[in-house]
């Protein structure tokens, strides 16, 4: 795709964390915006700088005529809107999750078949500074062979579940309304990059509602994947109890080494590598191999980076997305990795109603002819 890349949105509140990153990037120009709420669609309009604003996704998609969009509203139109613009060789950029029903999965795996146009989810954690350089030690060896890894989001979310006026918002019903894993992909993202392999088996359980028995979901509920050489990961989800945030939390083992990042605002990333740390019971800042394994994108990152919501995340995402349009490489999160952080979620909703019965995840590889 040579020249300038237009670009339109939907959801225009949640999209505001990707505009800075596409205004700023020489090959993209940001043209429609789509939000059914009026108010929210002036106020992004103006701060975008964007005239062509619309209430109803498939009318922009057919009167802007965008090369691609980005889907950033709510978890139930994800997969809708992202088959819609698919259909229209329209290229997409997903927010998280990708689907909220292993029939949508198949059916947005299968529109990305059919379409000429590039699919990527924008999982922005596996971007964090903290991940990219654990993920570059993992590639140079350091860890030996990862075997388990663990991700947390814990991430209370009261204030987002019902409107000023009281009335229930999209997070009420997608995210506590049903019980499971229902949004692990910013733990499972990196840790499935570091472990290399895709769930086959999952299992869920929770610790019952203790917090608001309003809602579905019980308020810890606890992801195990096992991969088809028996890695294992371990995924926490808790966006009910209340507690301070952390919603970075990471683990990682291999057979050469260790990581275990900070819990606590203020507390550091440590790390113990064989072949660097002498002292078989001494951690080390993770930041001492940053000078040596940091890769390029960290080493001097503008400043559009540096403010970029999600640890810089937004920002290179969106570089990495232009890029796999313009040929200059693939998708990190093409459909099927996708699938990967996206069906194991949706599965545990069946395991944790069985009582936390091991059940298979379906490889979105097999649904294609």
């Amino acid at each position: 795709m040579a020249g300038e890349i237009r670009v339109a949105f939907s959801g225009a509140r949640r999209a505001g964390s990707f505009f800075k990153a596409f205004q700023v990037h020489p090959e993209t120009e940001i043209v429609a915006l789509c939000d059914p709420h009026d108010a929210t669609l002036a106020e992004s309009g103006r701060a975008a700088g964007v005239t062509q604003l619309y209430n109803v996704f498939e009318t922009m998609l057919d009167e802007a005529r965008p090369d691609a969009v980005v889907v950033s509203s709510p978890m139930p139109y994800h997969a809708p809107q992202a088959i819609a613009a698919l259909q229209r060789n329209i290229h997409v950029l997903s927010e998280v999750t990708a689907a909220v029903s292993i029939d949508e999965c198949r059916w947005l795996t299968q529109a990305c078949a059919r379409s000429d146009a590039v699919y990527m989810m924008a999982e922005n954690y596996i971007y964090m500074k903290p991940n990219v350089l654990v993920q570059a030690l993992v590639e140079a060896g350091l860890f030996g062979e990862t075997y388990y890894a663990e991700g947390e989001y814990l991430h209370e979310l009261s204030s987002l579940h019902h409107m000023p006026d009281g009335s229930p918002t999209w997070r009420y019903y997608w995210q506590v309304g049903v019980n499971g894993s229902t949004y692990p992909t910013h733990s499972l993202g990196p840790c499935l990059k570091w472990i290399k392999e895709r769930p086959e088996r999952i299992s869920c359980v929770g610790t019952g509602v203790w917090t608001d028995p309003e809602h579905a979901m019980e308020d810890t509920v606890l992801l195990l994947c096992k991969t088809g050489s028996g890695k294992l990961i371990r995924v926490r989800v808790d966006m009910l109890s209340k507690r301070p945030h952390a919603m970075t939390n990471y683990t990682l083992q291999g057979t050469k080494g260790a990581y275990e990042s900070g819990r606590r605002p203020g507390e550091g990333n440590w790390i113990w590598l064989e072949d660097f740390c002498k002292d078989p019971d001494v951690w080390v800042p993770l930041e001492e191999f940053e000078e040596e394994f940091l890769p390029e994108i960290w080493r001097d990152p503008p400043p559009e980076a540096i403010s970029a919501g999600h640890g810089g995340g937004d920002y290179f995402e969106v570089m990495d997305f232009v890029d796999a349009l313009q040929g200059r490489k693939p998708p990190p999160i093409d459909i099927h990795t996708a699938m990967d952080m996206t069906l194991p979620g949706l599965v545990s909703q069946e395991s944790i109603r069985r009582d936390g019965e091991w059940l298979e995840v379906p490889d979105s590889r097999k649904w294609l002819p």
